[in-house]
């Protein structure tokens, strides 16, 4: 029963970060209405009138590539809790580096853009990092839980 708990909670982690992954997590408006910087998986965006200067961020996508293909890995480690739960740790330290790019990217990065004062407007893509972040915690906690029964129910036997 537990197993099938944690392997909807690992699927709806590769699902938010695939989300993540394809769409914008951030933008901000500048002086004119047509100015705008726009942060996504792949590019930040810079829009001033008619040019647009793109700066690529293509680590921030591997990151958010490797969270999704590991905990699709994941889901099929279901007869080793130990590899699962190790897996789990290991994209919650890849995730921690995605809010990392995030946070900088639009702290420091944006902030020098249009406004000082205005931080910006966070975007589907940048709840959709904090919900898989919430089902990573969840799903651990399922492989903890059902790691936890089966060593009860060995030392029952």
């Amino acid at each position: 029963m537990l197993q099938r708990i944690q392997t909807v909670f690992l699927f709806l982690l590769a699902l938010a970060m695939g989300i993540a992954l394809a769409n914008p997590i951030w933008e901000k408006s500048g002086a004119n209405p047509s100015d705008m910087a726009r942060l996504t998986a792949l590019e930040y965006s810079e829009k001033v009138g008619v040019t647009t200067n793109v700066s690529p961020v293509w680590y921030l996508g591997l990151l958010i590539l490797a969270v999704v293909v590991l905990s699709i890995f994941a889901i099929t480690q279901y007869r080793n809790r130990l590899r699962q739960s190790m897996i789990c740790a290991v994209n919650a330290l890849l995730m921690t580096g995605v809010m990392g790019v995030v946070l900088y990217t639009t702290l420091y990065k944006g902030k020098e853009f249009g406004n000082p004062a205005d931080q910006g407007n966070f975007l589907f893509g940048f709840y959709s990092i904090i919900a898989a972040l919430v089902m990573n915690t969840l799903a651990n906690r399922a492989i903890r839980r059902d790691e936890r029964k089966v060593r009860e129910s060995e030392r029952f036997r």
